[in-house]
């Protein structure tokens, strides 16, 4: 079958990695589905893994993508979650957490295994390439804004760094579910564009808000954490998922305890979850941002948008 997967590691170059060929079916367990990918979506886990994060020589060729919607053998249309071992489900109960591309092959295929527990029901109200963007990056938003965050209409959120799968799916969610929704960019295209997806306003990297909010959605690190502790009210909450930038140094640990911040790390989010994300996208009609659609035979060409950080919303791959 055709996949896109990791050959080496190049943690200045990852996309040298990178190979697009033909790679063995998946195995037959029991416990699991084999599924046929419709969709697939890219994050930055895929350029991660391709510099050697989380991944080591001997793993190596690995197939890459968290993210899938497709059809199961029964013809069933399902959405992947892509977290394996969190519940023991088809792995047993000391199975450790992973993703998928981690320990074992990813989504970016014609097909994928998976625990048959990690099946959600798609809605027929989302197309492939919509249900495909998410188990990841937009279960990470719902989890940080509602779980993580229980965050409640009228409650004022920022969200570091505009234009990624994560920000859109922070404002869109956020926007819907009547926050007052923040955003940064050192892009002006890029706040503008936040700006008509429904956020209150849109600021510059660093820049001073209005009034401090009552979360933050950090995803960049080093780059805007300082911006994130000053930004957030006595008592709020900065939810990271993510360091995009690298690690924060310092971490302004006075502030932190003086004005009792909580500091919340969410990693997308559990099968139920997923679930309701899929449910609420179809009864509300928000729908994720896409950036760019391509083909697996062109997956190197979605990455280099991530890379470069060219993109405003996801990028979908299609076997």
């Amino acid at each position: 079958m055709l996949a896109a997967y990791v050959t080496s590691f190049s943690p200045d170059s990852p996309l040298d990695g990178l190979e697009v060929g033909d790679r063995p079916e998946p195995d037959t367990r029991e416990h699991w589905t084999t599924v046929d990918v419709r969709a697939a979506s890219l994050n930055h886990h895929d350029l991660f893994s391709l510099r050697g994060v989380g991944l080591k020589e001997q793993q190596l060729p690995m197939i890459l993508g968290t993210d899938a919607a497709g059809v199961a053998p029964d013809g069933t249309e399902v959405i992947v979650h892509g977290v394996i071992g969190a519940d023991g489900h088809g792995v047993g109960p000391k199975e450790p957490r992973s993703l998928l591309s981690e320990r074992y092959p990813g989504t970016l295929a014609e097909r994928v295994s998976v625990p048959t527990a990690n099946l959600v029901p798609k809605p027929a109200e989302l197309s492939f390439e919509e249900a495909a963007c998410l188990p990841t990056a937009w279960l990470t938003a719902y989890s940080m804004l509602f779980t993580a965050g229980g965050l409640a209409p009228g409650d004022r959120v920022l969200v570091q760094g505009a234009g990624g799968g994560l920000a859109t799916a922070a404002v869109t969610l956020g926007v819907a579910a009547g926050l007052e929704v923040w955003v940064t960019s050192r892009s002006a295209e890029k706040r503008e564009r936040a700006v008509t997806l429904g956020a209150a306003g849109a600021v510059e990297v660093g820049a001073r808000l209005p009034a401090r909010v009552d979360a933050v959605l950090e995803s960049v690190g080093q780059a805007t954490w300082g911006h994130s502790i000053r930004s957030v009210r006595p008592g709020g909450t900065v939810l990271v998922c993510g360091a995009t930038s690298g690690d924060a140094a310092p971490a302004e640990l006075t502030r932190i305890f003086f004005q009792e911040i909580r500091v919340q790390g969410v990693t997308m989010g559990s099968r139920d979850d997923l679930g309701a994300l899929a449910r609420f996208c179809a009864r509300t009609g928000v729908r994720p941002v896409l950036d760019a659609e391509v083909p697996l035979t062109q997956a190197a060409a979605g990455l280099a948008r991530l890379q470069e950080g060219t993109q405003f919303g996801k990028v979908v791959v299609r076997p």
